[in-house]
């Protein structure tokens, strides 16, 4: 590569053109305003600069799934492996809701044929790694449990690149994630003029 600001680009397999390389993100680092609180958190260094490099595929799991914008907090409880997604005050169980819509969304998302996903770190539906996950009574809060929708996301697409936004910070880990990128994308299209059938 000859730089993080690199345009890049995979030829299609039917010899017309080139496309970006499309990537999945959470909604609110794009600006959109879909968070509990009607807010959003804009990363303008992933709209901006990564963003050059790939088209991106916006995702909110709770807005998309039918919650209101604004809308009640959530947060994962019970078991880190297995966690329930609940209102955290009128403990309302949205879980089953989340992995309905996740199986139908995931679905769509394999048509796009994403290369990659940047998650909203912590978030109960979005985030890879330490999220909050409440036990049932008075026990002590733990950053031990993966977020639904991220969850579901790795077990159908266990090959495809995926990194948190404050991983992303990093310029070394930014860099590592756009060779994978690139990568996948590659071997992708190797595969697709051998056979129409996604890698997944």
């Amino acid at each position: 590569m000859s730089g993080p600001c690199e345009r890049f680009y995979v030829q299609r397999a039917d010899g017309v053109g080139d496309r970006a390389i499309p990537v999945g993100i959470s909604s609110c680092l794009l600006g959109e305003r879909v968070r509990f609180d009607g807010g959003h958190k804009l990363d303008r260094s992933l709209r901006d600069t990564l963003g050059a490099l790939v088209t991106w595929v916006p995702v909110c799991p709770e807005a998309e799934c039918g919650m209101p914008v604004p809308r009640e907090p959530l947060r994962l409880t019970g078991d880190p492996v297995e966690p329930r997604l609940i209102t955290v005050r009128t403990g309302v169980d949205h879980t089953a809701e989340m992995q309905a819509w996740a199986a139908r969304r995931l679905d769509a998302l394999a048509l796009d044929g994403l290369c990659g996903f940047v998650f909203k770190n912590r978030s109960p539906s979005c985030g890879l790694r330490c999220v909050a996950i409440h036990p049932p009574g008075d026990g002590a809060t733990t950053l031990d449990s993966v977020g639904l929708f991220a969850r579901a996301f790795r077990l159908r697409f266990p090959l495809l690149p995926v990194e948190e936004d404050e991983s992303l910070r990093d310029p070394a880990r930014r860099a590592l994630f756009i060779e994978r990128l690139l990568a996948f994308a590659r071997e992708r299209e190797q595969r697709r003029r051998v056979s129409p059938t996604p890698p997944w």
